[in-house]
């Protein structure tokens, strides 16, 4: 799954993520590494999801749900206390509700699409979630956005387009491609709250959406039993895939520029398809392979701009 709510780019009121150019370089190196991190952990979740042969998507997205949200709680009454994790349920408000809505259906569209498309469409899909953000907030709001980032927007929306296009082939089936398109969209409706309210903290409105997704999921399924062995892919595929990830990228996203953690983010969107190439032989067909690396040159293209963007505005607000 895409690194969750990048910040959009659109000029604005100041970013959450954006740092003083005097940061120490040890807690710099450290926000980057842990971020890194966090995308090394989720890019292994086609591949662990490929492991499972539960019959019942509902089933899968129940258990790593219920996984993912005792880590994400485990993981903030370590920080923040019992108190104080409270106070953080509390004072999210709707801004962190809809968040965390966001987020239930990213996570749920993220295990059904895998069953009806390929991983590295899901994944490659999902790149374009920092350009989508930035397209809502012109609709929405009417912010400018730079000629740069048109150029981004255009070329992925072309990449969307190859890679979709296989649908048509009956190689790849149109469910999945439509549901992995809404994760992005889904993400990028919750940057652009992120965004107008950066109060809103990520930990408890994600551990929300995964506890949303696993009760929805438990209506939903006809089965829940798994195996021993099962059970045990689960817990990865839950704690240490998604809940774990997680908590890297809310603990290092906070030392480095957001525009930095995004494009850290790619590392997701690049190893994600090769640990299912290598693992499980799944490799992406061309068409897959041309949209893709249209989507994530532009995405990489438009972070690099941003970043320097952001580096300039520090330097000059020092």
């Amino acid at each position: 799954m895409p690194a969750p709510f990048p910040p959009p780019t659109p000029p604005g009121p100041p970013l959450a993520g954006t740092i003083p150019a005097s940061l120490p370089g040890s807690e710099y190196r450290i926000g980057a590494l842990l971020v890194f991190g966090s995308a090394f952990a989720w890019s292994f979740g086609g591949a662990i999801a490929r492991f499972l042969d539960i019959p019942d998507s509902w089933t899968i997205v129940f258990w790593r749900s219920l996984f993912g949200t005792l880590f994400l709680l485990a993981f903030m009454l370590l920080r923040d206390g019992p108190r104080g994790t409270v106070a953080l349920f509390r004072s999210m408000g709707w801004p962190g509700l809809s968040v965390g809505l966001c987020f239930m259906v990213a996570s749920t569209c993220f295990i059904i699409s895998i069953q009806y498309t390929t991983v590295a469409n899901v994944v490659l899909l999902g790149a374009g979630v920092p350009l989508f953000a930035a397209l809502m907030v012109w609709l929405f709001y009417g912010e400018r956005i730079s000629g740069v980032t048109w150029l981004a927007i255009g070329t992925v929306i072309v990449g969307v387009g190859i890679m979709v296009s296989s649908s048509f082939t009956g190689k790849v089936s149109p469910l999945g491609d439509g549901l992995a398109l809404i994760i992005p969209l889904v993400f990028a409706l919750a940057t652009v709250i992120t965004r107008r309210y950066p109060h809103v903290r990520m930990t408890p409105a994600t551990c929300f959406g995964c506890f949303a997704a696993g009760m929805i999921a438990l209506t939903m399924s006809s089965n829940l039993a798994v195996t021993p062995g099962e059970l045990g892919i689960l817990f990865i595929f839950g704690a240490l895939n998604l809940g774990l990830g997680m908590a890297l990228f809310v603990t290092g996203a906070r030392l480095i520029p957001s525009a930095l953690a995004a494009l850290l983010g790619t590392g997701e969107t690049v190893l994600g398809p090769v640990w299912v190439a290598v693992i499980h032989g799944e490799i992406p067909a061309p068409r897959t392979i041309a949209g893709g690396a249209l989507i994530l040159a532009a995405l990489i293209t438009h972070l690099t701009f941003e970043f320097r963007r952001q580096k300039r505005q520090n330097r000059s607000n020092a």
